[in-house]
């Protein structure tokens, strides 16, 4: 089995297992939390880390009602700014923990008064060393490029930490429960495998998701774009409606992401305007509405709560950027000009 699908389905396990292996350091994560009376958070990333910082954006500020902010890491490396960081909490998220900018980000924001955390697959890395805490995505070696367990291990270290900030005491439940839907979600590999090859030439593509779920749509982008060299774009589908919408044409593909929660009804109005500009849709999602008005339909069995969703939905979207790169005659465990480890300023 290749790199990649074999990490795609090694994702079950990790998440089942990784309040067991980490909830102690969650725990004295949020008693640093309280004591330091933090009332502003700030997620600082790049790349895939950077959509699971946008679904811990999202879960914080809807589930523990605390602000949360997206960090420019070059207000620092370029500005050479200084920020006030009393009362804040900084979380910097990376699969290799040798991110430059994120490091320094977390350095000067320690400096300054910031409680500091990272959120790491390689427990040694460099990054751990710049902060006060560490939680480990335990997902074990990736070797595919391409993200996939690393970026659905960082999402439940964030889900772990928002429960354990809400004194949520079934964590470990709802992660295991994940875990078995996620393996009852894998047996839609032979369907997307069946019909990936209908996209093989497709120029360009649009995912549109919204709310928690649009870490999603722009991660399934980002797996299509370095996997198989096609421009996809991931959207909000509320952004999407404020001009972008204008691009789409007769047939053009578009990847509508809709599990059933609160967001589930604007993604419905989103799938109707899309259709009206006789857009191809590949819906993703479990509700026989939106299935029933598909060009495609990818039909989810599973159902788990919204904030745990974009853990599960992601998955398709893995399996189809695999099997596209497949198609297209090329490598998706190493795309032509990446590495596994990209260091910015």
């Amino acid at each position: 089995m290749a790199l990649m699908l074999n990490e795609i389905y090694q994702q079950p396990r990790i998440i089942g297992s990784l309040w067991e292996k980490q909830g102690d350091a969650v725990e004295r994560v949020v008693s640093d939390i309280r004591s330091r009376d933090i009332r502003f958070i700030i997620l600082a990333a790049r790349g895939t880390s950077d959509h699971a910082a946008i679904y811990g954006k999202y879960l914080f500020e809807i589930k523990n009602h605390m602000p949360v902010g997206l960090a420019d890491a070059s207000v620092y490396t370029i500005y050479d700014s200084t920020i006030k960081m009393d009362n804040v909490l900084v979380i910097g998220i990376s699969q290799s923990g040798q991110a430059p900018d994120i490091i320094e980000y977390l350095t000067r924001s320690r400096a300054n008064g910031a409680l500091t955390v990272a959120i790491v697959n390689e427990p040694d890395s460099p990054m751990t060393q710049a902060v006060d805490h560490t939680l480990c995505c335990c997902a074990g070696p990736e070797k595919a490029v391409a993200a996939t367990k690393t970026y659905t291990s960082s999402l439940a270290v964030l889900y772990a930490l928002s429960s354990a900030l809400n004194s949520e005491t079934d964590c470990a439940q709802k992660l295991a429960g994940l875990a078995d839907e996620m393996t009852k979600t894998l047996g839609i590999e032979e369907y997307i495998k069946s019909r990936v090859e209908r996209y093989r030439y497709m120029p360009s593509a649009v995912i549109v998701s919204r709310g928690l779920n649009l870490c999603t749509a722009l991660e399934m982008s980002l797996k299509v774009a370095e996997t198989s060299s096609i421009g996809a774009r991931g959207y909000s589908a509320a952004d999407f409606l404020h001009g972008p919408i204008g691009s789409i044409h007769s047939s053009d593909p578009c990847f509508v992401i809709a599990p059933p929660g609160k967001a589930l009804g604007v993604m419905g109005e989103s799938l109707k305007k899309l259709q009206d500009r006789g857009a191809e849709t590949v819906v993703i999602s479990s509700e026989a509405d939106l299935l029933e008005c598909a060009s495609v339909p990818l039909k989810m069995d599973a159902v788990v709560d919204e904030e745990l969703s974009p853990m599960l939905y992601i998955l398709p979207g893995q399996i189809f950027a695999y099997y596209l790169s497949r198609a297209r005659f090329m490598d998706p465990d190493n795309p032509k000009g990446l590495s596994k480890v990209t260091k910015t300023r």
